[in-house]
Formats: C-alpha cells, structure tokens, sequence
C-alpha cells in the first residue's frame, strides 16, 4: 500500500478543501490522470494522481477539509508487500510528494481523437504550468462562476458552454457532475449571464452631489444585492477564503493592542466627479511623510519598529467568499489615473481568483471604505506587522456653520486604528490630520 499526502499546493496554507474527487475506491489509475480538484484560499487546483495502482480508500468526500501532510488517497501498487504500508511514511515525505507533484503534467485529453493542436492543450500542474515559467492560476471565471481546469477539459470534450452551466459548488465552482448533467440534459441548462457589474470593492462610495450622470449610474448598481447565504441553522465548517479570513482575525486580535481615534473631513471643495479612492490614497501619502511612525511595521516579540520610507496600501476588498488585501504598491508614485488603473486591477483579479499571493502581503498601511452601504464609524482590525489602518465610513451631508450662517456640506467619516505599542496618540492624531487637512483641498 501507499499514502499519498495533501502536498502544500504552493501557498503556505495548512489545508484546502475537496471540491471534487475525478477517482473513486477499485479505480485503477495512471500517472498523470486527474485525481481530485482542491480548493485553497485563492483558487481550485486539480492534484493529479502521483503514481500507478488501484485506489483503496479516499480520506474524505467533497466539502472536507484536509490538513497540509494528512492522508489523501490510499494506492494498491502492484508487486508491493502487505507491509510496505507501514514504511509509507518513509517513502512518500511530503518534500518528495510535492517535488513529484510540480513536475507531473496532467494531459486531460490523451485519450481523444485530436492532432497536434491537442499538445498544444496546457495542462494543469500543483502550482505551475508546464509551459510557463510563472506560477498560475487554475480558476478561470465564465459569466461570475468559476471552473478548474479539469472542468474546463471535461466541458471541452462534451461540447458544453460552461457560461450556461448551473454551478453547484461553494462560492459559484462549476463541478465535473453539473457539466455531465448539462451535456445530458442541454434544455436545462442556465441561461448564459454577464458577470456582476459591480463588485463589493473598497473604493465604492456615495455619489458626490451634482454628479454627472455617468457617475450616478455608478452608484446606483453598488447598491448592496441580497445575499445567496442561507439560514439554516445548522453549524457549517468555515471554509476556503473565510477560514483564511478568521485566521488572519485570530492573529491580529492576539498580537495588537488596537486604540481608534475618529473624525471628519469636510470635502466640501472638491470637484464634480472627484475619484474619492484616489484622493483618500494621496491624503495617507500626505499623512504618512508627516507623521512616519504609522506607516511601518512592529515585532511584537522583539520590541523592534520599522519605519518604510515607501508606502503600499493593503487594500481591503469585501466578497461573497470572505475578504482580500491585495496591495497596491509604492502610491506615494502614483498619479490619480495610475490610482484608477490599479483599482481596475485589483477588482478584476479579486474576482477572478488571480490575485498572485505575493500581492497579498508586505503592505505598510492598510485602507478599508466601508461605508459602501452603510455605517460612520468603526474600530478596523490591523493586520500584523503593520501598526495601523485607516477606515473610510458612508460620506454625508451636514449642516455646519460658515461666517455666521449655516450650509451643507459633503462630509467623510474617518477612523484611524492604531497599534498602540508602536504609535502614541498624539503620533495618531497628527496623522489624522494631516489626512483630513489634505481632503479639504479643492484639488
């Protein structure tokens, strides 16, 4: 016997979640043929099968999670003794196994009737492509569902259009079994729909008042669309993004000391149609070169401090699945367009899954907007081993006093979290006026 052990599938995560098993218990299999499609944080990453024989037992069924190094798959090898299980330890090492499995190519379509264009096909690998020196990712989204490669081959071959295909797995994955039902039953299938034409993101905010149309239309399709969660009752394992999301949580609340000091910015002078993600990024570029102790980073255990002469923005973004900090590096060289371009960036890779996991980290500063839907103030959570974040709450309008009299004037609630081992509050409350000073400006 052999134990095939879930490798680390090249994120540094300590599990991922079955999606789909491609092999069943008294199967016989080769190398290289799709064994079973799991998913990480990020994305579904099809593991192939690691070595010949007969599947005796598969540790788990689709919904599970498994932990980096626990068994996976049980192998029957022939020619091997009754008691090669008890050494299979020694044999599959999990460096071993995840050697083997980035080198192994899985060629979905060997057994078709396709000339030379069929290798052409890119096949799909633990964390890599064969025909690429870059790390990929395996979810490609068709129409706001998604689909791993062994999907997309088995689509192929049955002639399916996966935009028409109901998704039944978690956060919208296009299983093997919904393409077989369409390819067996094509009057059922889904009526092909465009991908959702706004996301969650952090730098949706209220419409300035006066806007132009264009920009109207924008607000109007951030309105908040009802949710696909259901309430069961019943007590659910936290999963894929999520559980990812609860460990950074756990994390952040066991090794900050959090302090949130609030305020206001008047943005009253601003033009028509100003980019509010744009101008809140130059407000933390202006803040950070007058106050540099919030932008930097903290070690807790050896009571050190960083001060980061750049500045990069984790900037968080809501999903279905849980939340993501991609980073927007070195704003303090970006022009208000550059801004907007990154923006366009971020979005799609958020929703697409192919947000490469070394953008997700080594941020100075951290930005949150809220107040997208709802909500003034709040108390956002740092994430080691930066030392603050500044949060943007729903803007408003509000009747202050000018020369004696009484206007109205376009308001941005700001709350400013800080790790109150490495910033002082006055070192805090400087920062935040520095922030505010530089959104009162007109341009």
């Amino acid at each position: 016997m052999s134990v095939f052990k879930l490798p680390d599938l090249g994120e540094g995560l300590p599990d991922a979640e079955i999606v789909e098993w491609h092999i069943k218990v008294g199967d016989k299999v080769e190398v290289d043929q799709p064994m079973v499609s799991m998913e990480t944080a990020k994305a579904v990453v099809d593991v192939p099968v690691p070595t010949a024989g007969i599947v005796v037992k598969l540790y788990g069924e689709p919904g599970d999670v498994i932990d980096t190094g626990s068994p996976l798959v049980e192998f029957s090898i022939d020619g091997e003794s009754s008691t090669a299980s008890e050494t299979s330890d020694e044999v599959d090492t999990p460096a071993k196994l995840r050697a083997e499995a980035e080198q192994v190519l899985m060629d979905l379509d060997k057994d078709s009737d396709e000339t030379p264009k069929a290798k052409e096909a890119i096949g799909t690998v633990v964390g890599q492509m064969e025909s690429s020196d870059n790390v990929v990712d395996s979810m490609t989204d068709f129409g706001g569902k998604k689909a791993a490669p062994a999907v997309r081959a088995l689509a192929k071959k049955l002639g399916v259009d996966l935009s028409t295909v109901e998704a039944t797995g978690a956060g919208g994955v296009i299983r093997p079994s919904d393409v077989k039902s369409a390819a067996a039953n094509p009057a059922k299938t889904a009526t092909p729909k465009s991908a959702p034409k706004a996301e969650p993101t952090v730098e949706k905010t209220a419409t300035p008042a006066k806007a132009p149309p264009a920009v109207q239309a924008v607000t109007q399709q951030s309105a908040p669309a009802k949710s696909k969660v259901v309430a069961d009752g019943e007590w659910q394992q936290v999963k894929g993004s999520r559980r990812t999301m609860a460990r950074v949580m756990q994390n952040a609340h066991a090794n900050v000391v959090p302090t949130t000091i609030m305020d206001d910015a008047d943005i009253n002078n601003w033009q028509v149609g100003e980019d509010i993600t744009a101008r809140l990024i130059r407000s933390l570029v202006v803040a950070a070169e007058a106050e540099p102790t919030l932008n930097a980073w903290f070690d807790g255990d050896k009571l050190s401090r960083r001060l980061i002469s750049h500045v990069d923005i984790g900037i968080a973004v809501d999903t279905e699945d849980g939340l993501f900090v991609p980073t927007m590096r070195n704003c303090d060289a970006l022009t208000p367009q550059d801004i907007r371009n990154e923006m366009n960036t971020i979005k799609q890779q958020v929703k697409t899954r192919s947000i490469p996991p070394e953008a997700m980290k080594d941020y100075t500063i951290m930005l949150s907007n809220f107040g997208v839907y709802a909500g003034r103030y709040a108390t956002p959570v740092i994430t080691p081993p930066c030392v603050s974040i500044i949060a943007a709450g729903k803007l408003r309008h509000e009747v202050v006093p000018v020369l004696g009299g009484m206007e109205a004037h376009r308001i941005i609630p700001l709350s400013l979290t800080f790790d109150h081992r490495a910033v002082t509050g006055g070192e805090a409350a400087r920062f935040l006026a520095a922030m505010i000073k530089d959104l009162a400006k007109s341009r």
